[in-house]
Formats: structure tokens, sequence, C-alpha cells
């Protein structure tokens, strides 16, 4: 499929997300009330060997969809294996980050993202503190200007982590590509939001786009000192939106560690699948569960948990006991 209509069906998405490890945020997740009219369910997938590396030569007849247990029928699967990925960077830029080399080490993350960039890779830099999200540098293909961007940011003030990425799914759908993801950097505290975890779930419920956050604190950390209930909780945060979008949290503040995470991210998105299907139009609008069934060799699959729409186009009985 051409990658102008694989773009054009992304930005028309309006599938969700829920929590499948909804407690991860401390209560159930709140469902939104407002009716959502689903025009393509484009869901974005990575598979995994046994040994955690992504499968790249996965073949439609290997991949089964369903939808609240059902089989579906997808009329797009679609290999991106190597093709150019737009990259949202969202860094944390409050005062906790000025401690310990913490934004070092974030420089040091979105330097080694950009030496790894590949022909038509573009990214665009968000910074936070006690606000949302503000936009230093629009999606472009030059390092550089994200580069000098980075050179102006100093930590200040306290951090508003749930208001800063309510904001970026919708902005991260200015990226020119369809693989997009979301690259946030932080320590993963937050004591300034007005919007509280609830909230942040309810919002995520329409992100088709993977977040991988990239906690820069040292994955040794929690064993060697004691910390407050607040900051484990938020570091189980970042794993459970991490996980709910079919992204994957990463730690680390030592070269080595985020050089790793880094290289990681890129095996991830450069390996994805996509498949898709058009609802119905039929039933009600509501919140549907998305599983994958896959071949024996597939060990783990990162994918979207579910979409809010009408109706999937369902596999005929008959038709599916005839195959089998």
């Amino acid at each position: 499929m051409a990658r102008s209509v694989l773009d054009n069906m992304l930005r028309g998405v309006a599938g969700g997300l829920i929590l499948m490890a909804g407690l991860a945020f401390g209560q159930e997740v709140p469902k939104i009330e407002e009716s959502v009219s689903v025009g393509y369910v484009m869901i974005p997938f990575t598979v995994l060997s046994e040994k955690g590396l992504p499968l790249t030569d996965l073949r439609k007849n290997e991949v089964r969809l369903l939808v609240d247990g059902k089989s579906v029928r997808s009329d797009m699967f679609e290999k991106s294996e190597n093709a150019p990925v737009s990259f949202t960077i969202l860094l944390d830029a409050s005062g906790s980050m000025e401690l310990a080399g913490k934004m070092d080490s974030a420089r040091a993350a979105i330097g080694a993202l950009l030496a790894h960039r590949r022909p038509g890779d573009d990214f665009s830099l968000f910074v936070f503190a006690e606000t949302e999200a503000r936009e230093l540098v629009p999606f472009t293909e030059s390092p550089a200007a994200i580069t000098n961007a980075l050179a102006t940011v100093k930590p200040f003030g306290k951090t508003a982590f749930f208001d800063a990425l309510s904001t970026m799914p919708e902005r991260s759908r200015l990226g020119k590509n369809p693989s997009r993801a979301i690259i946030l950097l932080s320590d993963g505290i937050d004591n300034a939001s007005k919007l509280t975890r609830n909230d942040l779930a309810r919002m995520l419920q329409g992100v088709a786009v993977p977040i991988y956050p990239l906690g820069i604190r040292d994955p040794r950390e929690q064993r060697k000192t004691a910390h407050s209930a607040e900051e484990l909780s938020d570091l189980d945060l970042l794993d459970a939106v991490a996980n709910l979008t079919g992204g994957k949290l990463h730690l680390g503040n030592q070269p080595q560690e985020i050089a790793m995470a880094v290289a990681n991210i890129e095996k991830d998105l450069r390996a994805q699948y996509l498949i898709g299907f058009a609802p119905t139009g039929q039933g009600a609008i509501k919140y549907r569960h998305i599983s994958l069934r896959l071949a024996g060799r597939v060990h783990d699959v990162r994918v979207r948990a579910g979409y809010f729409g009408t109706e999937p186009p369902l596999v005929a009985i008959n038709r599916e006991r005839k195959r089998s």
C-alpha cells in the first residue's frame, strides 16, 4: 500500500487504547463519554522471538486478528521494516532533571537517536516543566535544529508530567511518516499537574502511537535507596503508558545503558507491522478489545489494546469452519 494512503489512514484513525493492566494507574480507567466515529482502525505491532529480538519475516497467514475474542477480516497487512519514522521527542526540563547529570543523560539519548537516523526520518522536540509541553522544534529532518535547540534548555521548576503527556499524541500526527513514535525522556516524577492519573488514562484512550519512555534513572536505584511511594508509582505509570500504547519502558543514566536503550527502540520501530480494518458502522460505539493470535515461533507481541467504535467486520462462522 502506498505510503500516502497509509498516512491518510493514520491521520483518520480515531481508535482508542485502554490500559489492560489498569490498576497500574491506581484506579479503574474511566470511559470516554462522548461518541467517537472511527473511520479506520490501524494497528501497529511488533513481534518478538524467544530471545526478545524483533521478528522481521512474519507472514500474513501467521497472524489472526481478533476483536473481543472474535475473528475479524483485515484488509491490510504491511511490513514497515527499515521504513522512515517520525519521532516526537518529549523532554522533561523540570528542576529535578538538573540533579545527578540527568539532563546530560537525556541530551546523550537524543544525540544517540539522531545518530541512528535514516533517510526520511523526521524529528520534533517538545519540552515541559510546570505546564503543558512547549514546542521547540517542529518536525524536521535536520539533526542540527534539534541539537541547537537542546543547548538552550535550562531545567527549572516543578514537573507537570500528566499535563504534558496528555497533549502529545495529537501533536505526533504532524510527522510525515506512517510509522510514528513518542520518545519520552523523564525521571518519572510528577508534582505539578492539574490532571490526575485517571484524567491522563482517559485522554490516552485515543492514542494510536506507541510511547517509549526512557526513564533517566539508575535501573538499580530502587534496590539501593529508599524512595517515596510517589516516585516509585510514577515509574509504574511510565511502564503502564508504554504497555498500553505498544511501546516499552527503558531505564538508564549511564552512556552504555542509554546507547542500549536507544538501539532497542530503533530495532522495535524498524521492524513494525501494520494490520487494519474498517469498522462496519453497525452496533454501539463502545470500547472493543484487540488481540492477535500468532504463530508458535512468536514469543511476545507489543500491540495497542483496543479501540472505541462500532462493530468490526467479523469472519463468518461457516466460512471459518470451511477453511479449518
